[in-house]
Order: structure tokens, then C-alpha cells, then sequence
């Protein structure tokens, strides 16, 4: 249909227009179908819209704007706000669109400057990449030039010794004669360039097809591969090609022998130190041999050993001197004589910083009087607000001298911590409250002080209390044998207060002084030795050791031993987290680098190369290992039976401990081996430092036992797998905790207490037969009470006869629970019947009583 007539289409909208699309169907007809199509509208501005109103008025908004759209209830002035705030926005928008366009400027020129600096960097190398190529080729034509003439040399030796036979061959018999030679040649006509006059000899014949033959490419004579007669009869030039790693070898023998390399040099006889077990390969290692060699040489021996076999010293001396070396006989701990204890000379020695040990009671304010030096707030990051580990901390003071504090635990079960803080240390400062007095861990803190020979300063802290008493505390230490100077002795003693400071000024100056008398030295440029004073397994960073340098320097990249572990500086932290680059004498620091946890205690050594750290840490271990077997193998079969009946007869509570550092696993193990008695007692199976894994769960699986955590949580795969096995995970943070629980379970453990409370007597006055229940017993109760339910014995001239229960208790012809004294009862025991008048009858109860150990 069309729209000839201007009238619109039948069926049309408005605003549309008619439009003919051919629509195609099979078989190959076609259909003009008509479709509307919608018309664009288009919206055109009124005038005035665009710039405001028609009378200059800014303010007021003109016909076809926002205004004159306005929706109904909103006033002139909220009109405003809102435009005021179009503005606003759009004038935000402009600056942003500015600052960005700065930014891009800015990244621009950036970019600009990195790719100018990345040019240059690059011209650089390709100047100096091309200089050395310049280099290297006049090397090469040099060489070459020296090569070259070397091959022209052997060449043309080679081209004489073939014209040797060749000529040889010439004068053979079947010529006329030597003389007549010449005259033969001269009567062989020549072969003109055509073709020949006549037949050709044989050896010409040979020679043109040695010469087709070659003319065919040297690909197919490299493809002939095999070395037939014939060629070889032929000289090769034909058949057998050099290949191109024959020539390269070739060169470089011509090369070597330009330089004067070609001659082999001497074999060095060296002085081989020989333990009394060494591996083979570590053997060839030190003789400087190939390890195939040695293997070879002790099968020559009938020795049929591999290269990571251990062979005897006397063995690898055998081959050591076959080989041409000298063997220097050691023994295992020669290997420690590495470690540098060269005595130091008094022109290195500069003054060092004292170590100064706190030490004193549980809560006697340790921990608090270091944070009032420091001024610092320690304590708080202490569970339960006492010291569970050893701190290292340096203090630098008004005067500007520094000092090296070392704070220890007070509790009980850290004896061994103490003791590691007295063997390092310079001076031990004894902090004792005014309140409390002399403890037993004070005690303790004082006899360690003594041992390690280290002079003592006493702080009297919590004079701030009112009822703190210094006096008291100078009169109790002179029952240990601390007299202070306040007492006529030698010891200094400071009142001090934590809370408000008091005294804290003359106790640095008594560690001053005392530091001052003692003129304590140290060599700083020798290798360093430290003190191990804690050690833990961190998460992100592996075996971590607090040191306590004590001779040298400690630097990054040093080289170590210590213990049973070895290991590499990676990184020193200091007290305040911070990295250094190096550590002096008295300073503490945390070393990561370690191959594994060493313990508490161990001596930190600088050695040369790893191999000998390696070597040392190695030997330990087998030591170690070796004495524990000597330990175990000590013990004869008749110890072993007689250990095993005991501990048929006691009860054990296996358990697992992991704990954050070195020194809480090991006071938590002494702890617990102290708990029990000679009925129970706690079994630590293993003990360590780290987070609680797989393998833990597994052997607490194994042995049915807990596993203690302290400031250590499981992983999330032993989390999953102790709910699969049902095995428990405690963790806790307070070793008072700890301990109290563990004690708590091991009491489970003791067998229930029974006691027996005597009820009552009773007297047999006259047996009687009874038909069907056998013999009864006329009684009078003659003190406390009789029970059917107690317990009874049968006492026959004050000897227990019979122990059992009552079978019945009656009043007359009734029967009762109970007959108190003065009355007359009759009672019939439970499957005995040996009783007789004036019989005694013991009434008894008994009473389980749960025990706990103390």
C-alpha cells in the first residue's frame, strides 16, 4: 500500500510514518509487507532558555528553565538553594577537571624523565656491551691469527709425509728404472684439454673418480657415515668429512698450545685432616679429587663402597696416599677449634656497656621499676601482669652512659631462667618489696648471684606504702649472708619506688659506680660470641634468638654456630624493633637466620664458612645423640624390670607442651614434673616451641594425651584435625593457670580415700537356732548405735574373726534399721554362722573421701 494521496495509512499511529520492507519466503517468493516507522522527536529550545531571563535578572529563573518546570510547593528560595547548589557542584567539577588535567600534566613529565633516564641507561650499556665485543673480537682474530698459522704449519707437515709415499710410489719395481724414469715420462704423450688421446692409467682413473665424487656435495659423503677400505685406501679426502666439534677441538688444542697452555700441570700434594669416620665424597672433597676416582681406587682395595658411604681412618688414609696426599689425623672435636678464643690484647679493649640482671620475688615489682627506668610500659603486655620471659632492653640515661637490662621471671617455676640471667651478667640488682620481705625466690635470686660471682645491688622497692619497712628487709638479708652497707657490710641498697619514681636516680648511680669498679672491657673488632638468653619459632620469621652479645661484633651476614643449630644473619633487631646493621659488646638483639630453635643457654660463635658451622652444629648434634644412647644403654635389665613394676603401681598423665619460646617450655616441663607423688604423676612426652601441628595431634592421638598450648594457638589443619580425633587442645597464657589445671586432672588420677567411721558395739548374750534362717545372735548394743546398713566384724577375744554385713537386724519379732545402745537386738550374719556367747560385734561405716594433690 503507498501514501500517493497524502492521506495516511489505515492502521498507522500518529507520529509514525509508513515504510515498505520485501519479505523473502521459500521456494522464492517474495511479499512487499508496509511497517510503520517511528519518527525522531525533536525537542527545540524556546527562546530565552538557554541564557537566563530576558531582562538581565540572574536570579530570577526564565520561562522554559527549571523554573518555569517547577514542581508545586516549592518556594522562590528553596528554588535558589537548589540552583545555588547546580553551581556549586559544577564549579567543584571544573576544578576537579583541572586539578586532574595537572595531575596528567605532572605524570606526563614523570614519564617523561624515567624514559630519558631509561635511554641514557641504555646508551650507556650499549656503549659498554659494544666495547666489550670490540674487545673480545680482537682477541679472537689474535687468536685465530696464533691458530691459523699453527694449522699451516702442521698442514704443510702433513702435505710433505703424503708426498713421501707418493714419490716412493713413483720409483716402484714395475717403472723401467730409476734412470730411465724421466725418459719414460717424456715419451707419455700429453692428454690434450678435450678428451684423452688414449686409454688412461689406472691411477687416473682413480683419481677422476675420486674428484666426481666429490663434486656430488659433501652432504652425501657425510651421509656415507661408514669408513669403508677403500676410502680409507684413498687417504678420506672423498669419503669420511671432519666434523665440525673435531675442528673445534682442533682450534682449541692450537689456540692453548699459542698460549702456552698445552703442557699439564703439576699435581699439589695436600695435607688432608682425617676424623675417624669421613664420607667419600666429603674425602675427595678435601684431597681435591673426583669422587669416581676414589670409588674406583677402594674397589682396587676389594672395598665395594658408594660416594655417600662412610669409610674408616685408616682406610682413607690408605687412600689418601695412593692419591699422592698427606694425611693429618684428628679426632671428632677437633672440628670445634674453628671457634676463635684468641686471647684479647689490652690496646683493643674499649670500655662496654654493664649487664645488669633484675631479679627478686614474684610481684615484688621487677618488671614495674625497669619500666620507671625505661619509661616504657612493659608489664602491661605481660599476662596476668607477670614476667614469663627473659627481656633484654638497653637504657641510655641522663648522663648518657648506657646500660643492658636483662629482666627475669620471679615465679617459681623459672629457676632456670634465673640462672641463665646470673651467668651473663655483670650485676645483679635485687629487687625486694618493703612490704613483703624476704621471699623464697628471693632466696633463690640470691644463692644465683653468689654462684655466678657477680656483685649484688638491693633495691628496696614500694617504699611508698604505708606499711613498707626498709628496715626490716636489711635485718632478713643478714640471715643469708647480704649484709648492706647500711648494716656495716659491702653492699649497696637503694629505697626505691616504682609508682613515684623515689630513688631511682641513686640507683643508677649505684649501677654507675658499680659498673666504674668492675672497669668492665671488651674487644668490638673481633668475632663476636653472645649469650642465648631466649629463643622462639616465630610464624612469618622462622627460629628467632634474643643474643646478648658479649665479645665482638655482630654483624649481617656473619656466619654462625650455636648449639646444635647454625645459620646465616639475615637480620638484627634491636629492643626498640628496629633493624641494625651490627651489634657491640653488652648490646641485646634478635638474630633471624637460624636453621632451626636453639636452646636457652647456647653459646652464639662466628666461624669463617658455612661449611664449618655446618661441620660443628653437626658433631654436637651426634654428641648429644650418642650421650642419651650411653644414658639409655647404662641402664641394666634388672633397672629396667624394677622401673617397670613401679610404674605398674603408678598412674600416669601424659600430656604435650608447646609453648612461645624455648625458656616457658622448659620451665613449664620442670613445673610439671614436680607435680604428683608416689601414686601419680605427669609424663611430658614432648615438648617444644611453635604452633601446635599436625604431627602433634597425631601423637597425642597415639598416647591419649591433652596438649597444653601456652601463647601458642593450633593451625588450622590441627584444629581440624583434633575434631576429627577427639583429642583436646587447652591453651593457656598464666603458668599459675596451667599448673593448677594439670594438677587438678592428675588429682582425677588418685585412687579415693576410704575411711572408717566406728558406729557402734555390741555384745552376744545367747545364740539361738532359728529354722530357716540358721543361727542368730541375741545382742546388746553397748555403745553407738547398730545399722543394718554398716558393716561388721566379728571380734572373738579382741581378733577380728569374720568381716561382712548383717543378713538381719530385728527389735522382738521386728525387723528394723537401727539399735541404739542399752537395747537388746537380734542381728544374723551374711553367710557365716560361727558365733559364740560373749562374742564381740565391731559396727562400721565407710566413707570415700576424694584426694588432691597438694
Amino acid at each position: 500500500m503507498s501514501d500517493t494521496d497524502g492521506k495516511k495509512p489505515l492502521g498507522l499511529r500518529s507520529g509514525s510514518t509508513p515504510g515498505q520492507v520485501k519479505q523473502s519466503f521459500s521456494h522464492g517468493r517474495t511479499k512487499a509487507v508496509v511497517v510503520e516507522t517511528k519518527r525522531k522527536r525533536v525537542v527545540v529550545p524556546k527562546p530565552g532558555a538557554a541564557g537566563g531571563a530576558s531582562d538581565g535578572s540572574a536570579n530570577k529563573p526564565a520561562a522554559g528553565t527549571l523554573g518555569s518546570r517547577r514542581p508545586a510547593g516549592i518556594s522562590d528560595a528553596e528554588m535558589e538553594r537548589r540552583l545555588a547548589a547546580v553551581r556549586a557542584a559544577k564549579a567543584r567539577e571544573a576544578d576537579e577537571a583541572i586539578q586532574r588535567a595537572e595531575e596528567e600534566r605532572q605524570r606526563e613529565e614523570d614519564r617523561e624523565r624515567r624514559r630519558a633516564e631509561i635511554e641514557a641507561r641504555e646508551r650507556e650499556e650499549r656503549e659498554r656491551e659494544e666495547a666489550r665485543k670490540a674487545k673480545e673480537e680482537e682477541e679472537a682474530r689474535k687468536v685465530a691469527e696464533a691458530a691459523a698459522a699453527v694449522a699451516e704449519k702442521a698442514a704443510a707437515a702433513v702435505a710433505e709425509k703424503a708426498e713421501r709415499p707418493a714419490r716412493g710410489a713413483d720409483r716402484a719395481p714395475s717403472a723401467p728404472s730409476p734412470a730411465n724414469a724421466p725418459a719414460a715420462e717424456r715419451s707419455t704423450p700429453p692428454r690434450p684439454a678435450g678428451g684423452p688421446v688414449g686409454a688412461p692409467r689406472k691411477s687416473e682413473r682413480e683419481r677422476e673418480d675420486r674428484d666426481s665424487r666429490g663434486k656430488k656435495g659433501d652432504d652425501a659423503g657425510r651421509r656415507a657415515g661408514k669408513l669403508t677400505l677403500t676410502a680409507a685406501l684413498d687417504g678420506g679426502e672423498g669419503g669420511r668429512q671432519r666434523s665440525l666439534a673435531a675442528m673445534k677441538r682442533k682450534q682449541e688444542k692450537a689456540r692453548a698450545k699459542a698460549l702456552g697452555m698445552g703442557h699439564k700441570a703439576e699435581k699439589q700434594s695436600r695435607e688432608v685432616r682425617l676424623p675417624e669416620t669421613i664420607v667419600v665424597q666429603e674425602l675427595a672433597n678435601r684431597m681435591a679429587e673426583r669422587a669416581a676416582d676414589v670409588v674406583k681406587a677402594l674397589m682396587k682395595m676389594g672395598m665395594m663402597v658408594a660416594m655417600n658411604q662412610a669409610i674408616d681412618a685408616d682406610t682413607a688414609e690408605l687412600v689418601i696416599e695412593e692419591f699422592g696426599h698427606k694425611a693429618i689425623r684428628v679426632s671428632d672435636a677437633d672440628v670445634e677449634q674453628v671457634i676463635d678464643t684468641v686471647q684479647d690484647k689490652d690496646e683493643d679493649l674499649v670500655s662496654r656497656p654493664p649487664i645488669i640482671t633484675i631479679m627478686g620475688h614474684v610481684d615484688h615489682g621487677k618488671t614495674s621499676l625497669l619500666d620507671a627506668i625505661r619509661k616504657a610500659n612493659v608489664v602491661a603486655g605481660e599476662a596476668g601482669g607477670i614476667t614469663q620471659h627473659i627481656g633484654a632492653y638497653q637504657v641510655t640515661t641522663e648522663s648518657g652512659a648506657v646500660l643492658s637490662f636483662l629482666d627475669t621471671p620471679g615465679h617459681a617455676a623459672f629457676t632456670s631462667m634465673r640462672a641463665r640471667g646470673a651467668q651473663v651478667t655483670d650485676i645483679v640488682v635485687l629487687v625486694v618489696a618493703a612490704d613483703d620481705s624476704v621471699m623464697p625466690q628471693t632466696i633463690e635470686a640470691i644463692n644465683h648471684a653468689k654462684a655466678a660471682g657477680v656483685p649484688m645491688i638491693v633495691a628496696i622497692n614500694k617504699c611508698d606504702k604505708p606499711s613498707a619497712d626498709a628496715n626490716r628487709v636489711r635485718t632478713q638479708l643478714l640471715q643469708h649472708e647480704v649484709v648492706v652497707e647500711e648494716m656495716g657490710g659491702d653492699v649497696q641498697d637503694v629505697e626505691v619506688s616504682a609508682l613515684t619514681g623515689k630513688g631511682l636516680d641513686s640507683l643508677l648511680e649505684a649501677i654507675a659506680l658499680q659498673a666504674e669498679i668492675l672497669e668492665l672491657k671488651a674487644n668490638p673488632k673481633r668475632s663476636a660470641q653472645g649469650a642465648v638468653i631466649e629463643a622462639k619459632l616465630d610464624v612469618g620469621r622462622g627460629p628467632v634468638a634474643t643474643v646478648l652479645v658479649q665479645h665482638g661484633t655482630l654483624r649481617k651476614g656473619d656466619i654462625f654456630v650455636v648449639g646444635e643449630q647454625y645459620g646465616k644473619v639475615r637480620a638484627l633487631i634491636n629492643d626498640q624493633g628496629e633493624r641494625v646493621d651490627e651489634a657491640g659488646p653488652s648490646v641485646p638483639v634478635e638474630v633471624l637466620g637460624l636453621n632451626g630453635t636453639p636452646e636457652a643457654g647456647d653459646v652464639l660463635n662466628v666461624v669463617e664458612t658455612e661449611a664449618q658451622a655446618r661441620e660443628i652444629a653437626d658433631y654436637r648434634a651426634h654428641a648429644a645423640k650418642d650421650k642419651r644412647a650411653a644414658a639409655g644403654a647404662a641402664t641394666t635389665l634388672e633397672q629396667l624390670m624394677a622401673k617397670a613394676k613401679a610404674d605398674q603401681d603408678v598412674a600416669e598423665l601424659p600430656v604435650l607442651v608447646k609453648a612461645d619460646v624455648q625458656g616457658s617450655a622448659e620451665a613449664i616441663v620442670q613445673a610439671l614434673e614436680k607435680v604428683g607423688n608416689d601414686e601419680v604423676r605427669v609424663r611430658v612426652l614432648h615438648y617444644g616451641v611453635g604452633a601446635i601441628t599436625d604431627s602433634d595431634v597425631g601423637l597425642a592421638e597415639a598416647s591419649g594425651a591433652p596438649i597444653i598450648g601456652f601463647n601458642v594457638r593450633a593451625n588450622a589443619t590441627a584444629r581440624s584435625s583434633a575434631s576429627q580425633k577427639g583429642v583436646e587442645i587447652r591453651y593457656y597464657s598464666i603458668i599459675y593457670d596451667l599448673i593448677d589445671d594439670i594438677k587438678a586432672a592428675a588429682s582425677g588420677l588418685l585412687k579415693d580415700e576410704v575411711r572408717e567411721n566406728f558406729i557402734g558395739y555390741a555384745k552376744i548374750m545367747q545364740v539361738f537356732k532359728v529354722s530357716g534362717v540358721g543361727k542368730v545372735a541375741g545382742c546388746l548394743v553397748t555403745e553407738g548405735v547398730a545399722r543394718r546398713s554398716a558393716g561388721v566384724r566379728l571380734l572373738r577375744d579382741n581378733v577380728v574373726i569374720h568381716e561382712g554385713t548383717l543378713k538381719t537386724l530385728k527389735r522382738f519379732k521386728d525387723e528394723v534399721k537401727e539399735v541404739i545402745s542399752g537395747q537388746e537386738c537380734g542381728m544374723a550374719f551374711e553367710n557365716y554362722d560361727d558365733i559364740r556367747d560373749n562374742d564381740v560385734i565391731e559396727i562400721f561405716e565407710r566413707q570415700t573421701v576424694e584426694r588432691t594433690l597438694a
